[in-house]
């Protein structure tokens, strides 16, 4: 049989029991409260949601099993086995400790170096017979195989950044150069369904499913995997974790989402083949764990150095004022205004500030047509003979000056973590506010 049919099927077997049926609501809850907070915050600064709770929910849970389905096949077949759980336990729980030291150290780039590290510094007092580590077996772990998973992993970070990255974006502010430039906000987490193989002589994982060993398998080769022929593969099944967390002021949400996707993804294939490379000698498997999370830190470090340094898209003009975000299905979206556009006039009237355009449609009739500038610099007007004044518009504008606290989600800090730390402060602070208004 197929190795991919194998592992799908495992996978659907293993999904449909009912302690992963009760994780897989559990963590459908604890999304869908977060996606409440966002989208509470969306509608708190745009008037309407741009997103529902149940569709960025939805979204999350379909893709994570697409993405844990296709992370398992590639898993397969490239060989990527353990001979038990432990590497897998304990790179979660390294995880956890890690967290407390700051929230992106969550990622098993870190704590797969730090469990990387401590094999290969007990196979190496193992193998030379300086202390007898018996007792620490269990931390031997195959470097090369756990490094193949952190990049097959990324790898398939990367492919989720890129397709729903941009979902449950919260436009934010800040002030550069005495300027207000409008941005967008990500925080985005996926749990895939992840089917691991194991190596046994005889099926003693429970709930695996054992089949042979196909002839061209593995491609990836390590000690681990020359096996007798009394040897056969079981499956188990974990849940992993994946977050994205960015924000931007020089892209729109869609380039970025496709730019940090892009990097992430490339950041696993060059990881995967390092491992292919460095993993003749405990030397070369110690060099692999560490470049895992100096490579990491340089993807981030490169991502905020674009950031800073980078042109800003969404910043006024003297000529008008800038749509930063549009609300699907409200009436600026139904008269074609974009993220990105500049405003240049209503009616005739000329526009200098968000000021400005809730002056001119005050008093509008159901007749409005305006004057656009798009992101190619290209002139057009827009004509529309449904605009209802007691409706909201449905378009977030870049101020002139910076927005009240209670509007809006505003940084006046330099650092990147502190712009990301504060989308965090604020979705608490909706939540706070959510509430009250209940009682």
């Amino acid at each position: 049989m197929n190795i991919a049919v194998q592992t799908l099927r495992a996978l659907a077997q293993m999904i449909v029991t009912p302690s992963y049926l009760a994780t897989i609501i559990i963590i459908m809850t604890l999304f869908y409260m977060k996606n409440r907070k966002i989208s509470f915050m969306q509608k708190m600064i745009i008037g309407q949601n741009i997103e529902s709770p149940f569709e960025l929910t939805l979204s999350q849970i379909t893709l994570s099993i697409i993405a844990g389905a296709l992370g398992s096949v590639i898993l397969a077949y490239l060989g990527v086995a353990f001979k038990d759980n432990s590497a897998i336990v304990l790179l979660f729980l390294i995880s956890v400790i890690l967290m407390f030291l700051g929230g992106r150290f969550i990622c098993f780039s870190y704590s797969g170096a730090v469990l990387g590290v401590i094999s290969v510094v007990i196979q190496f007092i193992s193998v030379n017979k300086i202390a007898d580590m018996t007792s620490m077996k269990f931390l031997e772990i195959d470097v090369v195989m756990l490094m193949s998973l952190v990049g097959v992993l990324h790898i398939i970070e990367g492919l989720l950044v890129m397709f729903d990255g941009k979902s449950g974006a919260i436009p934010v502010f800040t002030k550069r150069e005495d300027k207000i430039i409008g941005g967008f906000a990500f925080k985005r987490y996926w749990a895939l369904p992840i089917t691991l193989l194991f190596l046994v002589n005889n099926a003693d994982l429970n709930g695996s499913v054992n089949v042979a060993t196909p002839s061209y398998w593995p491609l990836i080769k390590t000690a681990l995997t020359i096996i007798g022929p009394s040897a056969v593969i079981s499956f188990a099944m974990f849940y992993g974790i994946i977050g994205y967390k960015s924000v931007t002021f020089t892209k729109s949400k869609k380039s970025k989402a496709l730019t940090s996707g892009i990097g992430i993804a490339l950041y696993g294939i060059i990881l995967l083949a390092l491992a292919q490379i460095l993993k003749y000698n405990l030397v070369e498997q110690l060099v692999l764990a560490i470049l895992a999370p100096v490579m990491h830190e340089t993807m981030l470090r490169f991502e905020s150095y674009s950031e800073v340094k980078g042109k800003p898209k969404f910043i006024n003009s003297e000529d008008g004022v800038m749509v930063l975000e549009v609300a699907p299905n409200s009436q600026a979206y139904e008269m074609g205004i974009k993220s990105g556009d500049l405003l240049l006039e209503i009616n005739d009237m000329k526009i200098f500030s968000e000021e400005d355009v809730s002056k001119s449609i005050q008093n509008m009739s159901k007749h409005i047509w305006l004057k656009i500038k798009d992101v190619q610099g290209k002139l057009s007007e827009i004509k529309y003979s449904k605009f209802d004044r007691n409706k909201r518009l449905g378009a977030i504008f870049v101020p002139k000056g910076m927005p009240k606290e209670d509007k809006v989600v505003k940084f006046e800090h330099k650092s990147f973590d502190d712009i990301l730390d504060n989308v965090d402060k604020k979705e608490d602070e909706t939540e706070k506010d959510d509430k009250d208004l209940k009682k």
